[in-house]
């Protein structure tokens, strides 16, 4: 594992970016469009960190894990037992990822980011 990034789910990320940017000085480092113009992905810098956002049900920030081999790691998680949430699949953005239970009910995001 290399780095954690918070990941915030928005309704509607486009006009959440906005605020973002207007109330706390965020700096858009990457926005990934939907086939209607819309905000799928967005990356925001934060002094030296980074803030993903995407699209989903607001529930609190979750939490992205930039890994080697989602591959491998996707497989060492099922064999857990963890409640895949979302299946490894390949990103618009780049990162190869997928989303998971822990026993807890917390959602972890595991994929290949890479800035």
């Amino acid at each position: 594992m290399r780095t954690v990034y918070p990941l915030v789910r928005y309704r509607e990320p486009a006009k959440a970016v906005d605020w973002l940017v207007r109330a706390f000085g965020f700096e858009v480092h990457e926005l990934v469009r939907s086939g209607d113009g819309g905000v799928d992905h967005a990356e925001l810098t934060v002094g030296t960190g980074m803030v993903m956002t995407g699209t989903g049900e607001p529930g609190g920030p979750g939490i992205y894990i930039a890994i080697e081999d989602p591959d491998a790691h996707h497989a060492g998680a099922v064999d857990a037992g963890a409640e895949i949430t979302r299946e490894l699949t390949d990103q618009p953005y780049g990162s190869r990822d997928y989303a998971c239970k822990d026993p807890e009910g917390n959602e972890w995001f595991f994929g290949t980011y890479r800035p």
